[in-house]
Parts: structure tokens; sequence; C-alpha cells
């Protein structure tokens, strides 16, 4: 997923942060232990993430994602989701570490989805992607 920003409207209230919408895994480290969550949204002053256990407004915790770890606190919940208010502000760029494919990568496969007699199918893919329509009940066009 891609990273969308914006800048939040009147109806979002006093903020005025630019903010970027995401999907990401990250963690919040409180005095209970560890909670698994994802962060949705994310600015230089907070983000919002949701998660099964929701902990209480103004509890104090550590926000993780990465290598990057900021110390928060909870300015509001609500069901699954948590606002949090960082200790101080952050450079968000570290934390939407983007995966970039590097030169050791270039051997690893990539993974798509495959057409239908597209011009660089192979022969053998052809003839795979016939025998799947087949087995699926649909008729694949020859060449």
């Amino acid at each position: 997923m891609g990273v969308e920003h914006f800048v939040d409207g009147p109806v979002a209230g006093k903020r005025q942060a630019k903010r970027a919408r995401v999907l990401l895994a990250a963690k919040l480290q409180t005095a209970n232990g560890e909670i698994d969550c994802r962060l949705r949204d994310l600015s230089r002053k907070g983000a919002l993430v949701e998660c099964q256990t929701v902990p209480s407004i103004g509890t104090e915790l550590m926000f993780t994602r990465g290598s990057t770890s900021i110390p928060a606190r909870v300015a509001w919940t609500g069901s699954d989701r948590v606002g949090l208010e960082f200790a101080y502000m952050i450079d968000e760029q570290e934390v939407l570490v983007q995966l970039k494919r590097t030169s050791s990568d270039q051997n690893q496969p990539r993974f798509r989805r495959p057409r239908l007699f597209g011009e660089d199918m192979s022969a053998q893919e052809k003839k795979l992607a016939r025998l799947w329509g087949a087995s699926v009940g649909i008729a694949v066009p020859g060449e």
C-alpha cells in the first residue's frame, strides 16, 4: 500500500500536521505487556493505531515500528482504535521506511498475477493456463 499525504481540514479540530495514511505492523509496549497493532495514520506529533487490546486514555507507553521506538501517551480511544500523542515530534520518514528492491533481490522471483495468453507467456505457461481453465470450468482461448 502506498502512503497518502494530506492535511486535515476544519472537521479534524485543532490538527494542523500533515498525516500519512498507512497500513503497517507496529507494537505498543505498556506496563502490562506488549500489544500488537496496525499503524493506520502517522504524523510528526502522533499516530492512529488499531489493536484488539485498547489501553486506557492517559496510559504512557512506547510505540515501536521496526527499529524505531517513540515514547507516547494515549490521547483518545474508540472501539479498536487508539490515538497516540508522541512525547516529541518525530521524522515520520524514519517510521515509514519503505522496502526497496536491492541488487541482491534481483535473483529472487517476483510474484505477480499471471496473464492469460500475454505476448510474453511461454508455451509451457500457455499450456498450464489451459489446464487450469479446464480444472475450474472455464474455456481459456487458444493462441
